[in-house]
C-alpha cells in the first residue's frame, strides 16, 4: 500500500465521519424541533383538562353544598362558599356541622356523577374543638368503586396550610394531583452526548485502524529492504565463490600452488561469510519462534573483551583504527551463555566499525553496578539521529542512509542483541548525536 492509497483512506475516513455527524446533527434537531412540539401540544391539553378539572370540582362542591343545605333547611346565600387553595385542595365554608359519614358519601356520588376519578382526602374544621378531623384517604379503583384506605398519604401538604379558626367549612385535598403534572422539561444536550459518544468511539476506531495500515506499510517496507539486502548479501559471496571455482576448473595450478592456495582461501573465506549470514538469519527466526535456549555458565566478561579486540585489531581493522579497553569493575565474572554474549560483542563491534566514516576509535568499558556489571561501547562513528533511536532495535529495521548503500546487512544485528540481552534479564541503553559517534550501555546480572 503506497503513501497515495493511505491519504485516500485518510481522506475517505474524514469525510465519512463529518457526513455521519452531519446527518446525526440534522436528525437530532429535527428529533428535538419534534419533541418540543409535542411537549407544548401536551401542554396545552393538560392545561385544558386542568381546567375541566377545576370546573367540575367546583360543580360538584357547589351540588354537595347545595345537597347539605337542603338537608339542613338553610337557605342563605352561598356564594363563594366554595374557595380553591392551590391544584389540588378546595375549601367549602358551611353553616351547620356535619357528618364525616354523610359527607364522605355526598363527595364519592358527586365526584362520580362529574367525572372526577381522582383519589382524595376530606377534612371537617370543628369550631368547637378548634381542630379538624381528617378522614381516611379514598381511592379510585375501576368505573364505579371508591375504596378507603387507612395508611398516610406521603403527598398530602395539610401541615403546610393555615387554615380559619371561625365558623365551620370542610376540605378536600387530591394527592395525586401534582404527579399527574407533565415533566415536559427536555434536555436538549443528552442527544448531542450520545452522539458525541458514539463518534469519539468510532473516531478512536478509525485512528487505531489507521495506525495498524500504517504500521504495516512500514513493516512491509523493511521487508522488502531486508530482502533486498539480504540477496546482496548472498549474492555477493555465491558470486566470488562461483569465480574461484571457475578458475580452478579452468586452469592448471599444479606449477603454482601458491594461487591454488589463494583461490581455495577465497572459496573457504566466501564460504564462512555465507554461513555467517545465513546462521543469523536462522538465529533470529528460532529467537522469533520462542526456541532460544540459554546455555549459561560462569564467564569473564573482561577475557571476552580482549578476545574480541585482538580478533578486530587483525581481521576487521584494516584501514587503521584503534580499540581501547577500560575494564574498571572489580569483577568481570558472571553467569551468562558465552556464546551468545560473545556474538553481542562482535555485533556492536562490527556497527562501531562499519557506521564509522573516518578511522575508527572504539572505547569497550565496564564498572561495577549495584545489579551487576555495566558494559558500554563508544564509537566516533557518524551517529544516529533522535528520531531514529528508539527503532534501530526493530526487527529488519536500519537507518536511512538515502540513495547510499556503502553500508551493508539485514538490520537484524541490534534485534539479535536486545533480545540476548533480555533473555539475560538485563538492560540495553543507547545515547547518540548525529557525528558525534555512539554509546551502547549494557547492565547484566551476575
Amino acid at each position: 500500500m503506497n503513501r497515495r492509497t493511505i491519504n485516500a483512506v485518510v481522506i475517505l475516513g474524514i469525510l465519512s465521519l463529518a457526513s455521519i455527524m452531519f446527518v446525526q446533527f440534522i436528525w437530532i434537531r429535527k428529533t428535538i424541533a419534534i419533541q418540543q412540539k409535542n411537549v407544548t401540544i401536551q401542554k396545552r391539553e393538560d392545561s385544558l383538562n386542568l381546567a375541566q378539572f377545576h370546573e367540575n370540582v367546583n360543580l360538584a362542591l357547589r351540588n354537595i353544598l347545595m345537597d347539605i343545605s337542603i338537608e339542613k333547611g338553610d337557605s342563605s346565600d352561598l356564594y363563594g362558599a366554595v374557595k380553591q387553595i392551590s391544584n389540588d385542595s378546595y375549601t367549602v365554608d358551611i353553616n351547620e356541622e356535619l357528618h364525616p359519614f354523610y359527607l364522605e358519601n355526598l363527595l364519592r356520588r358527586e365526584f362520580y356523577a362529574q367525572n372526577i376519578r381522582q383519589d382524595f382526602q376530606y377534612g371537617i374544621y370543628d369550631c368547637f374543638t378548634d381542630s379538624i378531623v381528617f378522614g381516611n384517604l379514598i381511592k379510585y379503583k375501576g368505573d364505579t368503586v371508591y375504596i378507603q384506605k387507612t395508611d398516610t398519604v406521603p403527598e398530602q401538604t395539610y401541615a403546610n396550610l393555615k387554615w380559619k379558626n371561625d365558623g365551620h367549612y370542610f376540605t378536600v385535598f387530591f394527592p395525586t394531583m401534582n404527579n399527574n403534572d407533565l415533566k415536559a422539561e427536555t434536555d436538549s444536550m443528552s442527544p448531542y452526548l450520545y452522539v458525541t459518544i458514539i463518534i469519539v468511539l468510532i473516531m478512536v476506531f478509525f485512528g487505531y485502524s489507521l495506525n495498524i495500515i500504517i504500521r504495516q506499510k512500514r513493516l512491509s517496507e523493511i521487508k522488502t529492504d531486508f530482502i533486498n539486502n539480504m540477496t546482496h548479501e548472498l549474492k555477493t559471496p555465491i558470486s566470488t565463490i562461483g569465480l574461484s571455482s571457475e578458475m580452478l576448473m579452468r586452469g592448471d595450478f599444479s606449477q603454482e600452488p601458491d594461487k591454488l592456495r589463494r583461490y581455495a582461501g577465497i572459496i573457504y573465506k566466501e564460504n564462512k561469510r555465507l554461513e555467517h549470514q545465513v546462521e543469523r538469519v536462522l538465529n533470529v527466526a528460532k529467537m522469533d519462534k520462542e526456541q532460544l535456549v540459554l546455555k549459561k555458565e560462569s564467564i569473564d566478561l573482561h577475557e571476552l573483551l580482549e578476545e574480541a579486540k585482538e580478533n578486530f585489531e587483525i581481521n576487521q581493522l584494516e584501514q587503521g583504527g584503534t580499540i581501547e579497553l577500560k575494564l574498571e569493575a572489580s569483577n568481570g565474572v558472571l553467569t551468562a551463555d558465552p556464546v551468545h554474549i560473545t556474538n553481542v560483542i562482535y555485533n556492536l563491534l562490527d556497527n562501531a566499525v562499519k557506521y564509522c566514516d573516518q578511522v575508527p576509535q572504539v572505547v569497550l568499558s565496564t564498572r561495577d553496578d549495584r545489579k551487576g556489571i555495566v558494559f558500554e561501547i563508544t564509537d566516533n562513528g557518524i551517529g544516529i539521529r533522535k528520531e531514529d533511536q528508539k527503532m534501530i532495535f526493530d526487527k529488519f529495521y536500519r537507518v536511512p542512509t538515502g540513495n547510499l548503500h556503502n553500508v551493508k546487512g539485514f538490520g537484524l544485528g541490534l534485534y539479535y542483541v536486545k533480545l540476548i540481552i533480555e533473555a539475560h534479564g538485563g538492560k540495553l541503553d543507547v545515547k547518540s548525536s548525529p557525528g558525534k559517534g555512539t554509546t551502547f550501555t549494557i547492565l547484566l546480572p551476575r
